[in-house]
């Protein structure tokens, strides 16, 4: 039996967690190719990695410079996502989307051209503020399409996207680059947001708009007034913080404290990305029933799922196995966490959105930055995940608050 608290849209916070609903309809086809955007832009985050060492040589440039590479395409996203929200702020959201994406590929034109450093830097910067621009608009529009009752599930497709963009665009985008040089993943990227563009133009309702109702800065930032979006914004932080801080450095803890050959880590990893991508489609689909509980039983059980991985890291096959769980539970509170930032913004859902993603980012660049003190500290390679552990258990504060304080409301 459902309680009024374990749902998630207004106003009277009964329409999704009511389980004698019928079972939801199919998704739009719209969701799917916002899906597309983000697998697109999922793959050009974490394809550079990759690449760095191609880069640094012909550019001439250390490798630990290039790596500034991905360094500034976190801030971009950071700074970016509530930036081009506003920005973008009269603009149909039709068309926001498709000028993402348009300056996403053009991004990726100079990016393969740029023999300059300087230019790649300032290229993979606009790249990231126009990642951040689409992703904003993207979960508010497929959450639009697919209604209150599918929400979740239609961020969770949406954010699957990225997550599959570990499992294979990552790893195709590799494969290209040593076919074809370090460019031509680039080149690749941007011909398929081109195409991608055309669809976004044709599958996005030109009616996206807000119905006429006069939009203001002003207006935009008083959602930022909601305790309870600070509440969700902080648990996207550290469920996300939480689980990158011992992603970044898994492989010393793969091969030094497993044991693990070198040619075996990839295979782990993809075990990673497969159970991360089931994680955020089952996930949105649960957050739609119970968004609440949701939200507090993915990170309990990624503190624990951690803190067994600093335990049993010493062992190969327990530490393959929590590897692999770790992908499925330590995301998939995450499209649950998106919807609630959209809702609790209120009458901004895009900037609403967009904090979501500068959260996730922040959580990110936090995380993995204090797991690199302590890879070096006296626990060895052991630390991240200590320090990912204590940072997922973080996120049970928020999100407890969140559901206690909602408890209370449809009390009353």
């Amino acid at each position: 039996m459902t309680t009024r608290g374990e749902t998630l849209h207004a106003p009277a916070d009964a329409r999704l967690g009511d389980l004698e609903q019928p079972k939801p309809a199919r998704l739009p086809a719209v969701v799917y190719v916002l899906a597309l955007g983000t697998f697109l832009m999922g793959t050009t985050e974490f394809v550079v990695a990759g690449l760095l060492p191609d880069i640094a040589s012909d550019v001439q440039v250390s490798v630990a410079r290039a790596g500034l590479l991905i360094t500034v395409f976190a801030v971009g996203m950071i700074v970016g996502a509530p930036l081009m929200a506003m920005l973008t702020l009269r603009l149909p959201k039709r068309w926001t989307l498709v000028l993402a994406l348009g300056v996403f590929a053009v991004g990726h034109v100079i990016l393969a051209l740029g023999s300059s450093f300087a230019l790649l830097l300032v290229a993979r910067f606009v790249t990231a503020l126009a990642t951040g621009a689409f992703w904003a608009v993207a979960n508010v529009e497929a959450a639009r399409a697919a209604g209150p009752a599918a929400s979740s599930r239609a961020l969770g497709v949406v954010g699957a996207g990225a997550m599959l963009a570990n499992v294979v665009g990552v790893p195709l985008g590799s494969f290209a680059g040593q076919l074809m040089g370090w460019q031509g993943p680039f080149w690749a990227l941007a011909v398929l947001s081109a195409a991608a563009t055309v669809l976004i133009a044709r599958k996005v309702p030109r009616d996206t708009g807000d119905g006429g109702q006069t939009i203001s800065v002003r207006s935009e930032l008083s959602a930022v007034r909601s305790g309870r979006l600070w509440l969700a914004l902080a648990a996207c932080a550290t469920t996300t913080g939480g689980v990158l801080a011992t992603y970044t450095y898994i492989s010393p803890l793969l091969t030094d404290r497993a044991h693990l050959a070198s040619g075996i880590v990839p295979l782990v990893l993809a075990g990673f990305g497969v159970g991360a991508l089931a994680g955020f489609l089952v996930g949105g689909r649960l957050g739609d029933r119970r968004p609440y509980m949701t939200t507090i039983v993915a990170p309990a059980v990624t503190t624990l799922l951690l803190l067994a991985l600093c335990l049993l890291s010493g062992q190969a096959a327990p530490t393959i196995v929590l590897v692999g769980l770790l992908g499925l539970f330590g995301l998939g509170a995450n499209p649950v966490l998106i919807a609630l930032g959209v809702r609790f913004a209120g009458k901004a859902p895009t900037l609403g959105s967009a904090l979501t993603v500068s959260a996730f980012n922040l959580g990110t660049a936090i995380g993995s930055w204090i797991a690199g003190f302590a890879l070096e500290s006296s626990l060895g390679t052991t630390g991240p995940a200590a320090v990912g552990t204590v940072i997922a258990a973080l996120t049970l504060i928020p999100t407890i608050t969140i559901a206690l304080t909602q408890r209370r409301s449809t009390a009353l």
